[in-house]
């Protein structure tokens, strides 16, 4: 792990991902009642710097269509995206405690992600952030 601890832990919410009828409308109305701001892409992206560190990153909000499988197996109508320093590792410490890991895996310009399923069904995505999505500030 790259912080040298023995056990793997979460450093911090990546996004909240969720299913809605209209994902344009919603949108649009947390821009336009809430201040959000949304971007061309659909969803909003916060900034912010870690205290004990120079990196920067950012927690994501994005409406995702009613009708999508990104959440699969799960039949929630959210998932959550966990931020961790090494995703393998948070992966095997997860399957070594009898987690339900799921096989799907992600490697790509923002980093890398694992997913874990919660007892009630919930899926988990893991995220470790590439050094160059931290750079850029947000997703395109």
């Amino acid at each position: 792990m790259s912080d040298g601890s023995a056990t793997p832990r979460v450093r911090a919410i990546g996004g909240v991902f969720f299913r809605a009828k209209d994902p344009k409308a919603l949108g649009a109305w947390y821009r336009d009642k809430l201040g959000f701001p949304v971007e061309a892409w659909g969803g909003a992206s916060f900034p912010w710097r870690a205290v004990d560190s120079e990196n920067a990153g950012y927690t994501v909000w994005s409406p995702f269509a009613e009708d999508t499988q990104y959440f699969a197996p799960s039949g929630k109508a959210f998932m959550l995206n966990l931020r961790v320093d090494d995703v393998d590792a948070m992966l095997a410490h997860l399957r070594a405690q009898g987690c339900e890991v799921l096989d799907r895996r992600e490697d790509g310009e923002y980093g890398k992600f694992g997913y874990v399923v919660d007892p009630e069904g919930t899926l988990i995505e893991l995220w470790q952030q590439a050094d160059a999505a931290a750079e850029d500030d947000k997703p395109a």
